[in-house]
């Protein structure tokens, strides 16, 4: 069962926001099992059910990596026949760099390569800016609380936030990697969610 946009824009708003206060709700889950269990906990199955609950009745392919061709915009993500083993690499990248990047400079090179690679169909947004949080929090040590959280106040205002995304992008078509616009721009509305406790 699913909402159709088009067919009931109202019904299918209602379905998004619903979604994403589930998806709260289990992505505090994850944190707190991060938190317990380190940062080998952070996986692919948690992405496809952080995924899964994004889309939940607006997609029947929620919760599994993408088997189609997809675009976004000016950006073309990779064939989808790629997209498992770079899943793989990103997902090694994180527990590779855990302890060696800051939890803003890795909460920055999740989000950007996660929406890079787009390996979802639908929500690969609502993923990666939950990933994002994830890895701040996880890495941080402590579920990081304010009256808006960083996903949040990534939707209030998009466009310094895809300027940053643009910017990782060129860099890695020159053959750097570089997040960090994307990390002084996390970092921003980290200070601002952290003041307003």
């Amino acid at each position: 069962m699913i909402v159709i946009q088009e067919h009931d824009p109202d019904l299918y708003d209602l379905v998004q926001e619903r979604n994403l206060v589930r998806q709260y709700d289990l992505l505090t889950n994850c944190i707190e099992i991060g938190l317990k269990q380190g940062h080998t906990a952070f996986d692919k199955y948690t992405l496809w059910a952080l995924n899964h609950v994004a889309v939940a009745n607006i997609s029947q392919l929620g919760g599994r990596f993408r088997e189609e061709p997809i675009y976004v915009g000016n950006h073309k993500p990779p064939h989808y026949k790629e997209v498992p083993e770079l899943m793989d690499r990103f997902i090694v990248t994180i527990h590779e760099n855990w302890f060696n990047w800051t939890p803003t400079e890795l909460a920055a090179y999740g989000l950007w390569r996660l929406l890079w690679i787009h390996p979802f169909v639908e929500g690969n947004g609502r993923t990666a800016r939950a990933t994002c949080y994830y890895l701040l929090c996880a890495r941080a040590g402590t579920l990081l609380h304010g009256s808006r959280i960083v996903p949040e106040r990534i939707r209030d205002n998009r466009e310094p936030y895809y300027e940053a995304l643009r910017d990782a992008d060129r860099a890695w078509e020159e053959g750097h990697l570089d997040c960090s616009k994307l990390e002084s721009y996390l970092a921003e509305l980290l200070i601002a969610q952290l003041s307003e406790q």
